[in-house]
């Protein structure tokens, strides 16, 4: 199943929900679960960034439906990246197809 890395930013309204309630955190992992993604591992984080989730999810248009509906809450911001496998990666590599 494909992996994807999602970046998010709590907004305004986010940081003051995650304040007041903490818990809300599982309950959004409850949800993406819910919407069809597996969540693989979850940190908070110090930056740019205020958490990064791995993920397993069926298709690119799942997990794309999986940040707008997030997003479209308005108590996140997501930045979500397809990631390889490295030796996938590499087995890839390894099969010279030539370009004609």
């Amino acid at each position: 199943m494909p992996i994807y890395v999602m970046l998010t930013t709590l907004t305004d309204a986010g940081r003051k929900a995650i304040q007041e309630e903490p818990e809300k955190l599982r309950e959004i992992n409850k949800e993406t679960e819910f919407m069809g993604a597996k969540i693989i591992d979850q940190y908070a984080l110090l930056g740019q960034y205020d958490f990064v989730n791995i993920l397993e999810a069926a298709s690119n248009e799942e997990i794309a439906k999986l940040a707008i509906r997030m997003s479209a809450r308005g108590t996140t911001q997501t930045l979500t990246l397809a990631a390889i496998n490295i030796e996938d990666l590499i087995q890839a590599l390894k099969h010279r197809e030539s370009p004609w």
